[in-house]
């Protein structure tokens, strides 16, 4: 009897937890609110497609010359998928589910007793809604993502390995702005998103540890819940303050939110590890010559160059969401890798692989030196 009513209340939370965030929703809603790609026959979507598909098969060689990782040599735990806005959204909601499933179960069993089905419910449309607006306007600026969490999705028929994301409409729009010959471009952007993919491959217990990393981030969010109302205030004014002075952007209004010392250190440690990953993407990429990519300069120079023409209410949006501070971290970590391979060569650079403890912190991604010492170079 204990057993069945233990089982009963488990997947009562797990029910509860689930519906607090309507995936689904978020999903539909993101398909329904993104905006229109390029106008493409049936054709060119069909060529754009099988081009990607080849170019990203194509990359790979190039990503294991240039990192050294013999995890390039074989990526078949992995797949590669070429997508559009909506299947990028919902791919993304699979994700997030993953994320912070443990930290939503965390709370709810710390509010057992002040949370019905059907405040849940109501909390999950409102909460999935919003979800999928910030999925519809972000599903028109990535190009690409590697997901490393797709195969622990409930009912995930993806690869161990995860899956890389290539949104074909993102792609073909920027190389049409940019007016850069596509193949170079859509070369360019799959080695960037392979090296991720040859990173979590080098580096297997990389996925845990960023999953437990988020877990203890969200939970610190979550579990600060009562005050979340007065704390989003603060960051509202605080964006607003940001936006008046023309100050430098920080990491993202909804980041804001984070105030005590252990929120603070997730945060940093998560910063790092995505300034290593994004910033290691960047080197690989722009360290392609003229004889695989021939336009690789003109290409980085025109790319680097197009935020500068953003509209009001997307500058707004991308300070919201911390964008900005994302593009940073692009260079802040492509400093890093290129000074500790400089000293180190990439052979030393690559024992950040190894283990946990060879990750740099936030002030070595800063100062490349105090992690080149901590190493023993």
């Amino acid at each position: 009897m204990e057993s069945t009513a233990s089982q009963s209340s488990a997947a009562a939370s797990q029910s509860s937890a689930q519906a607090l965030i309507n995936w689904d929703l978020a999903a539909s809603a993101a398909a329904r609110l993104a905006p229109p790609g390029p106008q493409l026959t049936a054709a060119e979507i069909g060529d754009a497609v099988s081009q990607l598909r080849a170019l990203a098969d194509a990359s790979v060689p190039h990503v294991h010359q240039i990192t050294g990782l013999e995890a390039a040599r074989d990526l078949r735990d992995s797949s590669v998928l070429v997508v559009d806005r909506a299947s990028w959204a919902k791919a993304n909601t699979q994700s997030f589910a993953v994320m912070l499933k443990p930290a939503i179960e965390k709370m709810l069993e710390n509010r057992r007793g002040t949370v019905s089905p059907g405040a849940a419910a109501v909390s999950g449309a409102v909460t999935g809604s919003q979800l999928g607006a910030v999925l519809a306007f972000l599903s028109s600026k990535v190009l690409g993502q590697y997901d490393p969490f797709a195969a622990l999705a409930e009912g995930s028929q993806a690869p161990s390995g995860g899956r890389l994301l290539l949104v074909a409409p993102n792609i073909i729009s920027v190389e049409r702005e940019l007016n850069v010959d596509p193949t170079d471009f859509r070369l360019w952007v799959c080695l960037h998103e392979q090296t991720h993919r040859v990173q979590f491959a080098a580096a297997p217990w990389l996925r845990h540890h960023m999953l437990n990393e988020i877990d203890n981030l969200s939970g610190h969010l979550l579990g600060n819940v009562d005050s979340l109302m007065e704390r989003a205030s603060a960051a509202a004014r605080s964006l607003k303050d940001r936006a008046v002075s023309g100050s430098a952007p920080g990491r993202g209004a909804i980041l804001d939110l984070l105030q005590d010392p252990e929120e603070k250190a997730s945060l940093s440690h998560l910063t790092a590890v995505m300034s290593l990953l994004e910033g290691h993407a960047n080197v690989v990429m722009d360290a392609v010559d003229a004889s695989i990519v021939p336009s690789v300069k003109t290409i980085r120079q025109r790319f680097n160059a197009r935020g500068k023409d953003r509209g009001v209410i997307e500058k707004f949006i991308r300070s919201l969401l911390g964008l900005d501070a994302k593009m940073k971290q692009y260079s802040d970590g492509a400093k890093f890798v290129r000074a500790v391979v400089d000293v180190a060569g990439m052979e030393g650079f690559n024992r950040v692989w190894e283990a946990p403890a060879n990750l740099p912190t936030e002030e070595e991604i800063h100062n490349a030196r105090i992690w080149l010492d901590r190493m023993g170079f």
